[in-house]
């Protein structure tokens, strides 16, 4: 039998640093410390309790699909973190120049939906939860 604290631990870990790491591809976030990792998975977890009002709470481990929203979602986090403190290169040469600009991760195109939408709770509306189904 799982303690509170047990529980608690596995709420707050959802994922680590170390899986963040070893999930990318991203030779920057790989390279990432734990510190700026840990405030990514954080923003991750935030951004799915607030998609599915759900803070998995009342569950022993977090389920997988979960799990690789979470990796995803931290890795976009970190990799735009990296591009964000990274100046644009650019250069001139006599008539020539060019400007070099890596693009952002878009969050919304990850398409983690299909990785949550089953954890989604619904929350009523003035206390009434309406559901409509064909006969």
């Amino acid at each position: 039998m799982m303690t509170t604290k047990q529980t608690m631990k596995n709420f707050d870990e959802w994922v680590t640093p170390q899986e963040v790491r070893e999930y990318s591809e991203i030779p920057a976030v790989q390279q990432r410390n734990d510190t700026r990792l840990t405030v990514d998975i954080a923003r991750a977890k935030q951004y799915i309790t607030t998609y599915t009002h759900n803070r998995f709470e009342n569950v022993e481990q977090i389920p997988e699909p979960v799990k690789m929203a979470t990796l995803l979602l931290a890795e976009a986090y970190a990799y735009n973190a990296i591009l964000a403190s990274n100046e644009m290169k650019s250069e001139t040469f006599d008539d020539y120049s060019y400007t070099v600009e890596k693009s952002q991760i878009d969050i919304d195109r990850l398409d983690i939906a299909a990785l949550l939408d089953d954890y989604v709770i619904t929350e009523p509306s003035n206390g009434i939860v309406f559901r409509m189904r064909k006969l």
